[in-house]
């Protein structure tokens, strides 16, 4: 089988310079591979002129319904992907987390598309920024997609996984994405976006891949373009280093291999819960992927008095994994991905092996596979006695089944030792102490890019050291590539330009589509609520009459809802406050009060009120003080599936004075046809 890359429309197989792919446990050829003769120049133009305005024509929704629709389409293909997942080397609980893990992300960047982002073209970021004293001119934040491509280079050992997560919140902003996958697994990348491709749900140039070198790509990137790059400190540093991504400020979005470490903590003895999860975490972390995760534990941290029992649980535990074909059902472990993978691996633990001691690596016997053949490598587990005068132990990763154990006497060591790794994607704590783990948390935080803490209440449901949530950042300072991934829509942002806008309101308000105060109001004889949503416009006002608030108002509410604080009910105390001195009304009589006066009763397009947003008092209301509020279509946001739209009204409630009391924004649902009776 011969892998083609898809690029400017079509499939392009290379003739020379052929590489070939080996099954990771059979040693057997199964795909070969090149880009040679690919325009890479093109390649790139193809993005910026074809695929990115196709996507810019889109809604963020619209976006958000394509990634469900691929997500649903590539569920249902899964097995064909299982299949050829087994010659990378992983299990089938392995590839649950590659394949399986991927298409989770795209439906969970499809649902916070549509639940935290606009149906518009522009995200608005942050509030107004008043800059005069009039409110004349004014300042907001707007971020819209680059004009660029974004260039995704991956990882091998979750070529599924590590391609979706990517590209979900690439395509959701709105930019085309060129995909790289590492070579030596890239077969089951390819398969993926083969079928990407055949589902027809996105526009062309909105996605191609390119399988082997990527030649002169990076010479022609510019300033519009993003690079995103999973793999090792020293090809990240290569690439952030190039002229042109130097020269043009390209975004650069660095995710690399760490030395992360899960610490024990003092008060977790063996025989707790936390001492039992502990086990159970490294020797999962060891295991899953045959050790070759990005997140895995390589250091594990235990209380000097615990060497000896730790050491023993974890090598017990690795004893009963069975190691052979992941093909496998009783297989828990197989191959490394290749054979070169291999003898790097077996280097790195030599270089262990200098300031540490072996515990664990008996070669068990290998389940259906040639152990020459197969690129395996046992479960190796090492103890270093003396952590503070080692290098290595902090600065080497074998990227596969090896973890080393380092004894530490107090929580400034444990500290110390975890942060001598320069900067980790993530490092976890085990512990029933809180106390402990806020001392251990904070010590280690400026440092990772994630902390899993783990105590008896959450051990059961806890996701797990090594597993990257599409809601949590995943990235880390230093030797982790000061990058971040997803972490909700974080990740969304990478691929968007954020712009400070000036100018006045109403101009502000025409640009981001989201109501300014102090822009145009609109006032008809229509009550906006009798408007579906379609008919709503960005601007349409209500102001209501005078309401007094008498004492017998703020007396009955207080009887209603047994709110009796004193600055409500008790006349001399209340003079004693100096915010208010003297008796005023309750802030959610106001709110209640204020809707009486802007709602319109009967059924029509208003289908519920969800929240109110930004709420704040922000003067005191006495009784014979008369209130007042304006209500104004702030934002509208349509779900054409459903039917209906989110509203946001700005809301301002004032006094005699015309001072502002409250202020916040209230949440409703609009239909968007026209209701029976309404």
């Amino acid at each position: 089988m011969t892998l083609k890359s898809y690029v400017v429309g079509g499939w392009h197989a290379g003739d020379r310079d052929v590489q070939q792919l080996r099954d990771a446990t059979t040693g057997q050829v199964i795909a070969a591979v090149s880009s040679a003769g690919i325009d890479f120049k093109a390649v790139l133009a193809h993005a910026r002129t074809v695929g990115g305005p196709a996507l810019r024509r889109l809604t963020f929704h619209e976006r958000a319904a394509i990634l469900k629709a691929l997500a649903k389409r590539l569920m249902e293909m899964k097995e064909e992907f299982y299949t050829l997942s087994f010659a990378t080397g992983a299990t089938r609980a392995d590839s649950w987390i590659d394949i399986d893990g991927g298409i989770g992300t795209l439906f969970a960047y499809a649902s916070r598309g549509v639940r935290e982002l606009p149906n518009g073209r522009v995200f608005v970021e942050g509030e107004v920024e008043p800059l005069s004293k009039s409110g004349a001119f004014v300042g907001r934040h707007v971020c819209v997609p680059r004009d660029g491509a974004a260039v995704h280079i991956n990882a091998f050992n979750f070529p599924v996984w590590g391609m979706l997560e990517k590209l979900a919140p690439t395509l959701l902003a709105g930019m085309p994405a060129i995909v790289k996958p590492a070579t030596a697994t890239s077969y089951l990348a390819e398969l993926v976006f083969r079928r990407i491709v055949e589902s027809g749900l996105l526009p062309e140039g909105a996605v191609q891949l390119v399988c082997g070198s990527v030649g002169d790509l990076t010479t022609h990137l510019g300033g519009q373009d993003v690079v995103s790059f999973t793999g090792s400190a020293s090809t990240a540093s290569l690439l952030r280093g190039h002229p042109a991504v130097i020269g043009n400020a390209v975004r650069f979005i660095g995710e690399t291999d760490s030395i992360n470490s899960c610490v024990l903590g003092a008060d977790a003895a063996p025989g707790t819960t936390e001492f039992d999860a502990f086990v159970r975490e490294v020797v999962r972390e060891m295991t899953a992927k045959a050790g070759q995760k990005c997140t895995a534990i390589r250091k594990a941290l235990v209380p000097a008095a615990q060497l000896g029992a730790a050491t023993e649980a974890i090598r017990a535990a690795l004893g009963k994994i069975v190691v052979g074909d992941p093909r496998r059902e009783e297989v828990r472990m197989g191959p490394l991905a290749g054979l070169g993978q291999r003898r790097e691996v077996l280097a790195r633990i030599a270089e262990l092996r200098r300031e540490a001691e072996l515990v664990s690596d008996a070669a068990p016997e290998v389940v259906g596979a040639d152990r020459e053949q197969g690129a395996f490598v046992a479960p190796t587990l090492l103890v270093a006695r003396r952590p503070d005068t080692a290098r290595s132990l902090h600065t080497v990763e074998a990227f596969g089944p090896v973890c080393t154990i380092l004894p530490y006497g107090s929580n400034a060591e444990a500290i110390d030792y975890v942060n001598r790794g320069e900067g980790s994607l993530v490092s976890s704590i085990f512990t029933a102490d809180d106390r402990l783990a806020r001392e251990l948390a904070l010590g280690l935080a400026p440092y990772h890019g994630r902390l899993l803490i783990v105590n008896g209440d959450c051990a059961r449901e806890s996701t797990g050291h090594g597993s990257p949530l599409p809601g949590l950042v995943h990235g880390g300072p230093g030797r982790a590539g000061g990058g971040e991934e997803m972490g909700g829509l974080r990740g969304v942002m990478h691929y968007l330009q954020r712009t400070a806008l000036q100018g006045s309101p109403e101009t502000l308000t025409a640009i981001s589509g989201r109501w300014v105060r102090g822009a145009k109001e609109h006032r008809g004889a229509v009550h906006p609520f009798r408007r579906t949503l379609p008919e709503l416009t960005i601007g349409d006002t209500v102001r209501s009459a005078e309401r007094e608030v008498t004492l017998v108002d703020i007396e009955r509410f207080a009887e209603l809802t047994g709110d009796t604080f004193y600055a409500h009910m008790d006349e001399e105390a209340a003079r004693r406050n100096p915010l208010f001195g003297g008796r005023v009304a309750h802030g959610y009589f106001l709110i209640s009060a204020a809707a009486g006066l802007f709602v319109d009763p009967p059924f029509g397009p208003v289908l519920a009120n969800y929240g109110l947003d930004r709420l704040r008092f922000a003067k005191p209301v006495r009784p014979g003080d008369r209130i007042k509020v304006r209500l104004t279509c702030k934002a509208k946001s349509l779900r054409a599936e459903k039917g209906y739209g989110e509203v946001t009204w700005d809301t301002e409630i004032t006094n005699q004075d015309d001072e502002v009391v409250a202020s916040y924004d209230v949440l409703t649902m609009v239909s968007a046809e026209p209701v029976e009776g309404g």
